[in-house]
């Protein structure tokens, strides 16, 4: 039940980032001034893709959950989701934590403390499930 808890939690975060990520596009590029047209769809293209990827991995977190929170599957996608959600905090914090924009030098911390909670939704183990192997390299052993 903790593990669903977590998986909810970190994924609920994921979820309204992205949405507010979404949100707050237009803003953003009205912040950047003078620009060419181009380079301005290019940074809404940018925003959009990165909203609707932190959408799409919580809406997946969620979703598997849901259906089977112990399933081997599930761990699968906790994993990537937290390889997923690192690759963006590494991302952010070559590019956005150099932004003088305060909001933008916590998107590391962000990324990383809802990969967290997801991978720790994938290592704790399930009462429900006592064969639910806690041990990081066997989180993809479907033999239970």
């Amino acid at each position: 039940m903790i593990n669903q808890i977590l998986a909810y939690l970190g994924a609920a975060f994921v979820l309204f980032f992205g949405v507010a990520h979404l949100i707050r596009t237009k803003r953003v590029v009205v912040n950047f001034g003078p620009i060419s047209k181009e380079n301005r769809y290019v940074i809404v293209m940018a925003w959009i893709a990165e909203g609707l990827a932190l959408i799409f991995i919580g809406a997946l977190v969620t979703t598997t959950t849901f259906v089977d929170a112990s399933s081997p599957v599930t761990r699968a996608v906790y994993v990537l989701a937290f390889i997923g959600l690192n690759v963006l905090s590494i991302v952010s914090l070559f590019t956005k934590f150099k932004v003088k924009f305060l909001p933008f030098k916590f998107y590391p911390a962000f990324f990383t403390g809802a990969s967290i909670l997801i991978l720790l939704a994938a290592l704790l183990k399930d009462p429900r499930h006592p064969y639910f192997d806690t041990l990081f390299i066997s989180l993809f052993d479907t033999s239970f």
